[in-house]
């Protein structure tokens, strides 16, 4: 059968209590507080980096060259016309022989893509798909999206060899149901009345879409552990699920207060939740909102606990955090104020050529290992720089290793969002040393020695050029 092969979440290490934005734009709209917090991606972090991070997660433990096709689901691509999956596939050191698809412009084209690659894999034209699902969605200042909008990325496997959770059976409804939108011009979602997408729009869809799926497959609530869907609206979450026939303990939670309405990896991200508490025989109902929706059962198998103690978890990462004390902050990582980057700021021209020629170094972080004497070395040499050897080398990848800080400086003159610019060499546990900035840290935490691993980051943007560089950064590892 199949089903999901593995799981990967990345949340950001950033949250910003909701209380603060308040504090500082609520004047303009005083009814507009919300409880708890919401996740926030760095000013070097956007969907797609956050969707390589979360299918590093997933695919640990897996071979890169076995994976067949990459789907990216998002409404927030860094680009309208260059392909975001192939970025992605390209700093995963994916084949290039690989199936890259962008699913986008719907909340709910994290389910799309899932299902695509069920579609795909069922009819034997691919043997395995990572969907990687992920959104960094903007509200205006001192609007109520500001509040409500959290980012995140979810990640999963499709294929059918040892499954953890078999894929028996999707129901899908479509609707040009207006609720939030945002037009090729804007920066800024916009949404029209609470109490019409609450009432009209998840109250009714979701509903809709799992009794479509019961009547389908002649189910009923009782058979499922869990129920896993978005919900904006705390109360209404609980309240769409008993008034279906399920019991408090079935449906899964939303993670609303702890980081927010994430857009398409929302029901992905819920559903790893629930496969992270998950038994063997459970069965568990997904469903996802936007425009319609839709909605997939799976059955938990055997496998599901060889996977568990192997991935980073929703739960960790949630519970795994650095608050963002102001507002100005947080502002200035999302690009809402206009700051003085000074001379130092300025960005450089990208050679796209250059780029090409280097993208598995640029973009895979894929170095070089001497054959005769195996040393690790990046950026790939032709020369080993320990014995000398000529031409004598094979690919090797960096972006999956973890290594210890060997040095590190902090830099007030260069120009960075977050200052001090911290950057510093990386010894690689395996082999191979190389100089890195490192991000997710404040300068007193670092010390030499301390264990980090690669993640995947935005290194620059060319906004005159519209283009985004993209490298790989040092972080700590988050315990």
């Amino acid at each position: 059968m199949t089903g999901i092969v593995s799981y990967g979440s990345y949340i950001p290490l950033y949250r910003i209590d909701r209380t603060n934005i308040y504090m500082a734009m609520g004047w303009l709209n005083p009814a507009s507080m919300l409880p708890g917090e919401k996740a926030a991606a760095s000013y070097d972090e956007d969907s797609v980096t956050m969707a390589v991070n979360a299918g590093i997660d997933c695919l640990t433990g897996f071979k890169r060259e076995s994976i067949t096709g990459l789907y990216f689901a998002t409404t927030t691509p860094p680009f309208l016309e260059r392909q975001n999956s192939g970025i992605i596939s390209t700093a995963l050191d994916l084949s290039s022989a690989v199936r890259t698809e962008d699913f986008t412009n719907s909340i709910k084209s994290g389910t799309s893509a899932l299902i695509s690659a069920y579609d795909s894999i069922e009819a034997g034209t691919s043997d395995n798909i990572l969907v990687c699902s992920s959104d960094c969605r903007l509200g205006k200042p001192g609007g109520y999206l500001e509040e409500m909008y959290g980012d995140s990325a979810a990640s999963l496997l499709i294929g059918k060899k040892d499954e953890i959770a078999e894929i028996k059976g999707n129901f899908s409804i479509s609707y040009d149901f207006v609720d939030h939108w945002r037009a090729k011009k804007d920066k800024y979602n916009r949404n029209w009345e609470d109490r019409w997408i609450r009432d009209e729009g998840y109250g009714k869809f979701i509903t809709e879409l799992i009794f479509g799926l019961l009547r389908k497959y002649d189910l009923k609530p009782d058979d499922f552990s869990k129920v896993c869907y978005p919900c904006m609206y705390e109360r209404a979450h609980t309240s769409i699920g008993t008034k279906m026939g399920f019991g408090l303990e079935q449906i899964q939670g939303p993670l609303f207060t702890d980081i927010g309405n994430i857009g398409t990896p929302y029901p992905l991200l819920i559903l790893i939740s629930a496969l992270e508490e998950a038994k063997p025989g459970d069965r568990i109902l997904l469903a996802s909102y936007g425009n319609g929706g839709d909605a997939v059962y799976f059955e938990v198998t055997d496998d599901i606990d060889n996977i568990k103690s192997r991935r980073k978890g929703v739960k960790k990462m949630v519970e795994s955090k650095q608050m963002i004390d102001t507002y100005e902050k947080y502002a200035v990582f999302k690009d809402l104020l206009e700051i003085d980057k000074g001379g130092r700021g300025e960005e450089a021209f990208t050679s796209l050529s250059t780029l090409w020629r280097e993208r598995k170094a640029v973009l895979g972080l894929v170095g070089s290992k001497c054959k005769q004497c195996g040393t690790p070395q990046f950026p790939p040499q032709k020369v080993c720089v320990k014995c000398g050897a000529v031409d004598k080398t094979e690919e090797y990848r960096f972006s999956d290793k973890k290594g210890t800080i060997f040095t590190y400086t902090g830099d007030n003159l260069t120009f960075t969002p977050n200052p001090p610019a911290i950057y510093g060499f990386v010894d690689f546990n395996d082999g191979g040393r190389y100089m890195f900035d490192f991000t997710d840290c404040e300068l007193d935490s670092l010390k030499v020695g301390m264990p980090v691993e690669m993640s995947f980051r935005r290194k620059y943007a060319d906004e005159n050029r519209g283009i985004y560089g993209y490298f790989w950064k040092a972080v700590p590892i988050r315990e």
